[in-house]
């Protein structure tokens, strides 16, 4: 189902209305220039590098080649196919191994440019772009990449490939070769995203796939024409990439100072803690401490008082993200806006935080917030406010006139908020008999809290458990009794791509320049599809048309309003409950890693830890 299927025609009319006959902010505002070949694509306003700039302006073209880098994940994998659904794959394979058309900047909210293309070209509307290859581009077993793998990649990537792929191939009508190293994207709908989203495809070897099962998991190592190829693969324990000396993109000005390393290394483990101690004991290169009080109280270890690990601080300016334990509205205990407010206001942020985090970090207040793309307190004026009217009457409480999270209270119980809760909850038809929640027909509340035991991107297994011990305690006096389920890694996956649970640990890191990707996160059209990552199951034609509105903003001031009206949309939907998080990533690492000193936008985010490392021996004393 697409975007605009979804909202009804006068919702539709009322917000493009606003985009582009709106007030004198929108009206008379120029989109981009007339269609012309250029070296690079922004989402909004000019790339910030021209044709001719020496390499990224944050990566060091000094910077040595050679050595090796070792990473610690969690879990297990059994798949070497990142693209698919199917199986539990090595996603380092899709960082190293394949290439998209272009290369994002880590210091533009989004700006593209290009790489396996040497031009890319759209229309002022961007209902088409089209590509120009290299001609020098290259797979690692020195073949050509051309146009009809190219095609094929993104025909087969958008059919068969994992779900988050088919939204935007969805809005294509036509792909077609127009040349010996040119093709053209036409694309159905308006969605000013798409040829950017189109740059960003992997472009994959259709002779290696052809004839196969691409949509099925598995072991066979992929042909791309990245940097670096599969060295060895020791199923479920660990890969290592080794760099191509061969690799067709070594003298490109645009990867000056970048894929440093000869040999990339990721080793699993059983969990968080056994991850950490392999890392004080020198086995893993880099560890990224999640928690301020632990990175202050618990780096005393010899490594790091002998100097043979440094800790570093990484600043950034991206939105906070979401993070905490997600409410799933296809249960039917979650389904009351009322319920999951009253689950909430049982959560104790201020006690938790205090507790397990030393109370430093501040807690996510909505889901853009470090940004200028966050809701602003109070009620929404100007665009933001025009382009939630039409669905007025159906949005939630404080969705218009503001919403914001419980204060909470320094002891364990917060009181006050619990006797919220408890009137909530009775509202909803839930009371208290007998000692335990129960409905109308008596049926108790007792969701289930899915976690696994690996941990995730951001909380360790133990800090996860944790929270959810002392949440636990909390929820006894509304007569919750909440059951755990602790699981491996790969049940973990599967129970979430199938959306089996009441709650989760949830994460979602989110952009400077939100597009398309937000229907994945939560639109409508894919809290049915599987292997979303729309877990909480919103299903909203408000939510919608945000995200319809944010990709088609012709300009940078409509997009802001746009988000911001989505961010009130989802806040005020009450389906996570979050945490806190940090306004810098804590890296702490071997002293004979380093990294650039120019701060990018971004930060410690795809693209910048490999790729803009390197290794030196330490200096002497």
């Amino acid at each position: 189902m697409r975007i605009f299927k979804i909202v009804n025609d006068s919702a539709i009319a009322a917000f493009l209305r606003v985009i582009f006959l709106g007030g004198a902010t929108v009206a008379g505002m120029p989109l981009t220039s007339a269609a012309e070949p250029s070296h690079a694509l922004a989402m909004f306003g000019k790339p910030a590098l021209s044709a001719d700039a020496p390499g990224l302006p944050y990566a060091n073209p000094d910077a040595p080649k050679g050595g090796m880098i070792r990473f610690a994940e969690p879990g297990s994998f059994d798949s070497l196919k990142p693209w698919v659904l199917k199986g539990n794959a090595a996603w380092s394979v899709g960082v190293h191994v394949a290439e998209p058309l272009m290369l994002r900047s880590l210091d533009e909210p989004f700006t593209l440019y290009c790489l396996l293309c040497e031009t890319v070209e759209t229309d002022e509307d961007r209902s088409w772009v089209a590509f120009t290859l290299r001609p020098e581009a290259r797979f690692s077993d020195g073949s050509p990449v051309t146009v009809e793998d190219v095609i094929w990649s993104f025909t087969t990537l958008g059919t068969q490939g994992h779900p988050r792929y088919a939204g935007a191939w969805g809005k294509v009508a036509a792909i077609t070769q127009t040349g010996e190293h040119a093709l053209r994207i036409e694309f159905s709908e308006p969605d000013r995203e798409l040829p950017l989203l189109m740059g960003l495809r992997p472009v994959l070897k259709k002779a290696q796939w052809e004839g196969t099962d691409f949509g099925a998991s598995g072991l066979e190592v992929p042909i791309g024409s990245g940097a670096y190829v599969v060295e060895r693969v020791d199923p479920g324990r660990a890969i290592s990439f080794r760099r191509n000396p061969d690799y067709w993109g070594r003298d490109l000005p645009l990867l000056r100072g970048l894929y440093n390393f000869d040999v990339i290394r990721y080793d699993y483990f059983a969990d968080t803690n056994a991850m950490f101690q392999a890392f004080k004991a020198g086995e893993v290169d880099v560890w990224r401490e999640t928690r301020a009080v632990k990175w202050a109280t618990e780096y005393g270890f010899p490594a790091v008082a002998s100097g043979r690990v440094v800790k570093s601080e990484i600043p950034h300016r991206r939105p906070s993200g979401i993070m905490g334990l997600v409410m799933n509205t296809r249960s039917p205990l979650f389904r009351d806006w009322r319920v999951r407010e009253a689950m909430i206001l049982a959560f104790n942020h201020q006690f938790i935080n205090a507790t397990l985090t030393g109370g430093t970090d501040p807690r996510i207040t909505s889901y853009f917030a470090n940004s200028d793309l966050a809701m602003r307190p109070g009620p929404a004026t100007g665009i933001e406010a025009e382009l939630l009217a039409p669905f007025a009457e159906q949005l939630l409480p404080g969705t218009l006139d503001g919403y914001a999270l419980p204060e909470g209270a320094a002891k364990m119980l917060d009181r006050d908020s619990l006797r919220r809760a408890v009137a909530l909850l009775e509202q909803a038809g839930w009371t208290v008999q007998d000692g335990v929640l129960r409905n109308r027909d008596g049926a108790a509340f007792a969701p289930e809290i899915l976690l696994n035991q690996s941990g995730s991107a951001m909380r360790a297994g133990s800090e996860m458990q944790q929270i959810v011990d002392i949440y636990v305690q909390a929820l006894r006096p509304l007569g919750v009794v909440p059951r755990v389920t602790v699981l491996d890694s790969a049940q973990y996956v599967q129970r979430t791509n199938r959306f089996a649970f009441d709650m989760s640990w949830y994460e979602r890191g989110l952009s400077l320049s939100p597009g398309n990707e937000q229907a994945l996160y939560w639109g409508s059209a894919s809290a049915g599809q599987e292997g979303s990552r729309n877990w909480m199951g919103v299903r909203d034609p408000a939510v919608d048309a945000m995200i319809a509105a944010a990709v088609n903003a012709p300009e940078d001031d409509t997009h802001i309003a746009a988000v911001r009206a989505l961010d009130r949309l989802l806040t005020a939907g009450r389906y996570v409950i979050p945490v806190s998080y940090s306004p810098l990533s804590r890296i702490a690492h071997s002293a004979r890693l380093h990294y650039p000193d120019t701060p990018t936008a971004y930060g410690d985010w795809p693209g910048f830890l490999p790729d803009l490392w390197w290794e030196e021996p330490p200096r002497p004393d």
